[in-house]
């Protein structure tokens, strides 16, 4: 209903099943009842005078209308002197949002997994989201940075959290969508207090990187790779215009981030890993926005979904294989590029399996 009294009363009424059938048919009809009739129906009825109020009529048992569909027990009545309108009620129970989307989604599996999300940016923002619309139980999110103004046009957070940490502002925005999900924030840099980030490793089922800059992701590779943890890393690249997603399994035959980079480099391909170090740009005329927000968001959520994936597989999941570890998505392709970027039409996606590690690689040398 878009309106109510200032001064609101209401009324439960616990009725027959016929008017669970009336009100089916009056709220398909665009019609109402008179005060008269739904006093028959409801001899308990209080008259309303001259204003109005609502009344909620239970049908312990409602009828079914349909092979497995049954009509609902409760239904809502603006009553007035002209007639009682009715309304489809929806009920709140203490069932958790996500817990209804089982039994074809295994909620209770993710409930119990445990995701490190390090960087909270346009890209992490949205991959916190889509992670906790997955249903992943526990959420650690780790970056040092506040929010700016410039960050808006990309943040999945609104300009009310502007001077907020941005580990802050996103545990709030989920817990107001999310509250099933349990979300810390860990203000540390990834680079100074990488000491502090191994524990936090060691807990996940999974890391999720989306932090720019060539040195960060490397030191996450490394710390990866010697807790044998499975990491996701999501950027764009080439000023937007190709969205990347790596994921390193813990396996010995699969090398770390620089493995990678060091393959497509032998193999005569491109790696435009190191324009990470340029950003996305400020929104200044001197240093212009490059990637599109919303391009953003959907790495992030393609980062989730890589994630929740990865978990899932690993728990015997068989519809959630992907074809392959790495990803390039063409954002805004640009012609001529060479391999894996070579992509023409926008949103195709290219994947390729991720390398072998090598031998006098340091991170990927057995300890």
């Amino acid at each position: 209903m878009t309106s109510a009294d200032t001064h609101p009363s209401g009324v439960w009424y616990r009725t027959t099943a016929e008017l669970a059938v009336q009100a089916y048919l009056l709220i398909r009809q665009q019609q109402a009842l008179t005060f008269e009739a739904f006093k028959a129906y409801v001899p308990e009825a209080r008259d309303p005078g001259a204003g109005r109020y609502i009344a909620i009529t239970f049908t312990e048992a409602p009828p079914e209308i349909a092979p497995g569909r049954v009509l609902p027990q409760f239904t809502a009545w603006m009553v007035s002197r002209d007639g009682a309108q009715p309304e489809n009620c929806d009920v709140e129970t203490d069932r958790g949002q996500l817990s209804a989307l089982a039994p074809h989604w295994p909620i209770q599996e993710l409930k119990g997994q445990r995701v490190l999300l390090i960087g909270a940016g346009s890209i992490g923002g949205a991959a916190a989201t889509a992670l906790s619309g997955y249903g992943v139980g526990t959420l650690d999110i780790v970056d040092p940075d506040r929010l700016r103004y410039h960050n808006i046009p990309r943040h999945i957070c609104s300009s009310n959290a502007v001077g907020r940490y941005k580990v802050d502002a996103l545990a709030k925005h989920i817990g107001l969508k999310w509250a099933e999900t349990d979300v810390s924030g860990f203000r540390i840099d990834a680079i100074a207090d990488a000491d502090l980030l191994r524990p936090l490793i060691d807990m996940a089922s999974v890391v999720v990187c989306t932090v720019d800059g060539v040195e960060p992701r490397r030191v996450i590779s490394y710390l990866c790779k010697r807790a044998g943890r499975p990491l996701v890393l999501a950027c764009v690249l080439a000023d937007g215009r190709y969205g990347e997603i790596l994921r390193l399994r813990p396996f010995p035959e699969v090398g770390c981030l620089e493995c990678q980079r060091r393959a497509l480099d032998a193999s005569g391909q491109m790696d435009l890993e190191p324009t990470l170090d340029r950003g996305y740009g400020e929104g200044t005329r001197h240093n212009p926005m490059t990637a599109v927000g919303t391009d953003l968001h959907l790495m992030g959520s393609l980062a989730a979904k890589t994630a929740v994936a990865t978990i899932l597989n690993e728990l015997g999941h068989m519809d959630q294989i992907l074809e392959d570890d790495n990803a390039v998505v063409a954002l805004r392709p640009e012609a001529g590029l060479a391999e894996p970027f070579d992509s023409a039409r926008a949103m195709s996606i290219r994947w390729y399996p991720s390398a072998a590690s090598y031998p006098d690689c340091l991170a990927c040398r057995p300890a």
